[in-house]
């Protein structure tokens, strides 16, 4: 069953992906200076959290974590 959802809008139209609790989702978006990739998890208290990243793309940008944090208004 899906817990997380992910859509794109490009060229080609709209598409969507799902992720289970177990397998989250990760999402990349890529330019020719490097990409940012968001994860969607859950951590070990069943909260729903994300990681922001900027990321190498094709040998271009660099590695660093944005943000991260918990989704909406989950006890902390």
């Amino acid at each position: 069953m899906s817990h997380f959802y992910g859509t794109l809008q490009g060229q080609r139209g709209e598409a969507t992906r799902c992720g289970s609790r177990s397998s989250g989702l990760v999402t990349n978006a890529a330019s020719w200076n490097g990409a940012i990739q968001v994860e969607l998890y859950v951590d070990e208290q069943g909260r729903d959290c994300y990681r922001i990243h900027e990321r190498t793309w094709r040998g271009a940008g660099k590695h660093k974590l944005i943000a991260e944090g918990v989704i909406g208004n989950q006890p902390k």
